[in-house]
């Protein structure tokens, strides 16, 4: 069994090696810049200042020229490796640095927004549950299924009531989840997050409820709405 009661040794690993093509941007979206600092920055820093959180792991796209000229890259507590082609790639890039026992939270470079409270909250349930889990939202809206050939059509209205949008940090064990998605790789499975790489092994994560203002920077619009939760939110502690 591995260690399950160390609330301070937990690394995180935070894959910054794409380049954000919806974005419509030159510049790959983690180093658009939100007042003076990059998107990545305001993401690290999050993560730097939380207490239960001992060194973060940023895996940068060996093309990356621009990470080494960020203040940030100098911080003690950061570590730097490359990444491959798919996120699920970077994150094992990551998760080489850790032994299997190690706690790997892994958190979205383009979501600046993420709240302390929910990281503490998400760090507790899944060491004290001995179970890996993830910041999620409930689905408020109304979903629609549409035909699989003809994708812009109504199919009909899916039940909401167990649906829930996948946020991040998540939160597991590393050698639990560097062998999943090993294995996920290995079978060519679309792994869009690490949950669900616990999941094609028959796991079942957690579920944490967080702050619905923990958006991940996509398109356009939403770096005007993150950039707007961030002036909004209290300074970290």
């Amino acid at each position: 069994m591995h260690n399950v009661n160390n609330l301070h040794d937990i690394i995180a690993i935070v894959p910054a090696a794409g380049v954000g093509c919806r974005m419509n941007s030159q510049t790959p979206k983690q180093y658009l810049e939100i007042g003076s600092k990059t998107i990545l920055e305001h993401t690290l820093n999050k993560l730097l200042t939380h207490p239960q959180i001992a060194k973060v792991i940023v895996v940068i796209s060996p093309e990356d020229n621009l990470f080494n000229t960020l203040s940030i890259a100098l911080h003690d507590k950061i570590k730097v490796t490359l990444g491959g082609k798919t996120r699920a790639d970077s994150v094992l890039a990551g998760l080489q640095l850790l032994n299997d026992q190690q706690w790997a939270l892994v958190h979205d470079a383009a979501r600046p927004c993420v709240d302390h409270d929910d990281i503490t909250r998400l760090i507790t349930t899944v060491i004290n549950k001995k179970q890996g889990g993830l910041l999620a939202t409930r689905v408020s809206d109304t979903i629609k299924r549409a035909y699989q050939d003809n994708d812009t059509v109504v199919d009909y209205s899916e039940d909401r009531t167990y649906l829930w949008g996948a946020a991040t940090p998540q939160l597991f064990n590393a050698g639990e989840l560097k062998s999943c998605l090993q294995q996920a790789l290995n079978h060519h499975v679309a792994i869009t997050d690490e949950a669900s790489a616990i999941e094609y092994c028959g796991g079942h994560p957690l579920l944490i409820e967080c702050r619905r203002d923990n958006i991940k920077i996509t398109r356009p619009e939403d770096l005007a709405l993150a950039t707007f939760y961030l002036t909004k939110q209290i300074p970290n502690r």
